[in-house]
């Protein structure tokens, strides 16, 4: 990976929707062969997809809680939590953590009834779940993927 190709991460991070003519304006390049690192980049994997950046609130997911949860240290409990939340999309993000809490999940529902039926019937019930804490959001100040875009 060289400059150019870092350029054109960059530009693509801050406008997905951008147009193969523009990008190559920007990165100096001619249409054809950024079309082609373009391409290349999304064959190695290095360009994982594009997304639309969505209100939560307009899609009725606007009430967002975070959840530190630590469960039993055991394969079974490990892989029933995890696989139970990549499975619903009410998790917005996951994380398995060193020390405690084990776990750092993301939600986002529609509000405080919607949470508490997500808590009590997809995280209680999990085998070895030892504790959980909400933390609910105030306000947002800044929100980003993991690549740094504005979410």
């Amino acid at each position: 990976m060289d400059d150019i190709d870092r350029a054109i991460i960059a530009e693509l991070m801050a406008d997905g929707r951008i147009s193969n003519v523009e990008l190559a304006d920007r990165v100096r390049l001619t249409p054809a062969p950024c079309l082609r690192r373009v391409q290349r980049l999304e064959a190695e994997g290095v360009i994982k997809g594009y997304r639309a950046v969505v209100d939560p609130t307009a899609i009725g997911r606007g009430f967002e809680v975070i959840i530190d949860v630590t469960i039993t240290n055991d394969l079974k409990s490990v892989s029933a939590f995890e696989n139970r939340m990549a499975e619903r999309e009410e998790v917005v993000e996951v994380h398995r953590l060193f020390g405690a809490p084990d776990y750092f999940v993301r939600v986002a529902v529609s509000d405080l009834v919607a949470y508490e039926r997500f808590l009590t019937e997809q995280v209680l019930p999990l085998p070895g779940l030892q504790k959980t804490a909400s933390r609910f959001t105030m306000k947002t100040i800044k929100a980003a993927d993991w690549a740094g875009n504005p979410a």
